[in-house]
Order: C-alpha cells, then structure tokens, then sequence
C-alpha cells in the first residue's frame, strides 16, 4: 500500500481539493503576502536561498572552462522549472508564519519530516527529469543550426547569435521549446508542493489539482508563470546573486496562490 500513499495519499479514499477561480488581483496579493514573509526574517532567507547563486557562478566558471555556453540561456530558464521543488523549505515557512508557529530558518528543513515525503519526492524527480530534458533539447537545437563546434567565450556566443544566419531562428525557436516546457512545469507543479504540505493527497491528486488550477484560471495561472519566470532571469542576470531574495519573496508567495486558489479542507468537510 505504500505505492498507492505515494500516488494517492494517506486516505481510503482520494481527497480532490476543491479549486477557487482567482483574478490577477490575487497574484498581487500573493506577491504582497510573499514579501510580508520575506521581510519577517531576511538575512535567514537570504543565506538559505544563497547555494542558487553559488551554483550558478560556479556553472558560469564551468562554462567557461568547457566552453559550454550555448547552455546558459536553459541554465537560466532551468531555474524556472526546478524552482517549485527548490523552494520547499519557503512554503514550509510560510505555512509555519500562517499558524503563528516559530519561522527560525531551520525549520525549512522540517520538510524532510512531512508525511508526504514520498510524494514530494516523486514529484521532484519528476522536474529534474524535466529539466534534463529541456537542456538535452536545447543542446540539440543549438547543434542542429550552427553544429557542435561552440564558441570559446560568452562575447563569442553573442556574437553568433546576432550576427550568425540562424542567431534569430535559434532565439524564437528556443524561447517557443523553453515555453513549452515551463507550461508542462506549470500545470503540473504551480500548486502541488505546497499542497502536499498542507494535506497528504498524494502525487497524483497534487499534480491533477495543479492542472485544474490551470484550467480553472488560466489568465492568472499564465499570469503567474510569466512573473515568476521573469523574475528568476532578471534575477540571474547579476552573477546569479539577484535570486538570493527573488526566490524567497516568489517561494513564499506561491504558498499564498495556493490559499488562495484551492479551499481549505476544513470547508470541504463542513468543519
């Protein structure tokens, strides 16, 4: 039965949360309710959140030692997609701050703790395999207009990009696959992590009430994704180091979305 905790949750019977219909001017109460949290304890977020930006510098550096950088544009997208899973530790804060329970950062590792642990997991491999799936599509995009030969140097690369036949087909092209995955990524996962937090329901149900989501608001959901992506590339762009406090604010406000977007289970019951 433990395969079925994992894909269903811990009931007998599958727990289908109910979903809102929400308007854009809930995202900027979500944001604002993001920001509330993060500005609650700052520096504890910033240093938690602090290893994105290491990584990414030190993806930089190997960029450039291997001279790889036709991967840095899915780099940057990549953190757009892994981000529900990396800001686990955020929602769990978030829900601790809501309960009026103690936010010290090290609480955002009680995640591990969770009954829906397992699920959490599956979920998350699930988005690392995406993600390896956008980068190995992206390789191979870039390989099949200008070859494997690739630029020594990040001048190098843009300057085959702007001035190389096939520089704009690989611009639109690349950003129209890229697109393509964040929507998968979206419909999947833009509720499911914090859901799972708040109610064991399983992978299944967590993953199918993210996608109503989608569908039930689908201007918001958009809406959402493309503030999110677009503060995580604003956010890379100065070394990486931008993400140390994008990713707090946009982690907590997602755990936000998810209230507001999906009723509370003590409504479904009547309690």
């Amino acid at each position: 039965m433990s395969n079925f905790h994992v894909l269903a949750g811990a009931g007998d019977k599958l727990d289908m949360p109910m979903i809102r219909t929400i308007s854009l001017s809930d995202l900027g109460d979500a944001l604002r309710h993001g920001l509330a949290d993060f500005w609650e304890k700052p520096s504890h977020y910033a240093i938690l959140v602090l290893i994105y930006p290491i990584i990414g510098i030190v993806l930089t550096v190997w960029m450039n030692g291997f001279h790889t950088w036709p991967l840095l544009y899915p780099l940057v997208g990549g953190f757009a997609l892994i981000g529900p899973f990396a800001a686990l530790g955020l929602y769990e804060i978030s829900r601790r701050r809501e309960q009026g329970l103690d936010t010290s950062w090290s609480h955002a590792f009680a995640v591990r703790k969770s009954p829906a642990i397992g699920s959490i997991a599956v979920i998350g491999v699930m988005l690392f395999v995406v993600f390896t799936l956008w980068l190995t599509a992206a390789q191979a995009l870039y390989e099949s207009i200008f070859g494997s030969s690739t630029p020594q140097t990040f001048t190098g690369l843009m300057a085959q990009v702007f001035t190389e036949p096939g520089g704009m087909t690989l611009i639109i092209a690349g950003s129209m696959l890229g697109a393509l995955f964040a929507l998968v990524t979206l419909c999947t996962t833009v509720i499911a992590f914090p859901l799972l937090l708040d109610r064991d329901v399983g992978a299944f149900v967590a993953m199918e009430t993210s996608f109503r989501a989608v569908l039930a608001n689908p201007v918001p959901m958009l809406a959402w994704g493309v503030i999110v992506g677009a503060g995580l590339f604003l956010g890379s762009l100065p070394l990486f180091v931008g993400l140390a406090v994008v990713i707090p604010i946009f982690g907590h406000a997602t755990w936000h979305l998810y209230r507001n977007v999906v009723e509370p289970a003590s409504m479904i019951r009547g309690i």
